[in-house]
């Protein structure tokens, strides 16, 4: 039976401190059926995650360079693509460095202080097709990018805040989605 065929499955995310959040992502062959499945079970995961825009393959414990973002009507938004999804992507060119807070699904509880590029221009490759891409944008988009790029590197946020006052406990959370049968975690939070 063709992976195409078979609906979405929103799958579980890991939570810091699994080991799995640290392996860094392989390369994957965009053109693979398996990974084309991945970023569509990586959009279903990220959309039932209210204020969720983005995810990557090694937050539901797959191992690859795969991610998915979409800041679509997101209040910080300037530049917006709509939903993107890449494979074995990379910042090719980064300026105007700023800090931002950022929180995470597979940190809760917690935000932080991180200092990112507030323009870049980020090469992948697009699932089922293999075309490369330049994605040229700004502001929350270029944050949210850089923000999965970290988790296919083995990377979270709290590797980049400069020291323990740039962490901050979660000041708001939703609704608990455990009630509602979820696989996503409980208290999945706003942010990237």
């Amino acid at each position: 039976m063709s992976t195409a065929l078979l609906p979405a499955s929103v799958r579980l995310v890991l939570r810091a401190p699994d080991p799995g959040l640290r392996i860094a992502g392989a390369p994957v062959d965009p053109t693979d059926p398996v990974v084309v499945r991945l970023v569509a079970d990586l959009a279903a995961t990220m959309r039932r995650s209210p204020g969720c825009v983005g995810l990557a393959a090694p937050q539901i414990g797959v191992p690859v360079h795969v991610f998915v973002v979409d800041v679509t009507g997101h209040p910080k938004t300037v530049t917006c693509h709509g939903f993107l999804a890449l494979c074995n992507a990379r910042v090719v060119d980064a300026s105007q460095w700023r800090p931002g807070r950022e929180g995470c699904l597979s940190v809760p509880d917690l935000t932080g202080d991180v200092r990112r590029a507030r323009r870049v221009v980020v090469a992948g490759e697009l699932p089922g097709s293999g075309d490369t891409v330049n994605v040229r944008t700004d502001a929350y988009e270029a944050r949210a990018l850089q923000h999965e790029l970290d988790h296919c590197s083995g990377l979270l946020f709290l590797d980049r805040v400069r020291d323990a006052a740039a962490v901050h406990s979660r000041k708001v959370f939703l609704p608990d989605m455990a009630s509602t049968n979820s696989p996503v975690h409980a208290g999945s939070p706003i942010g990237v």
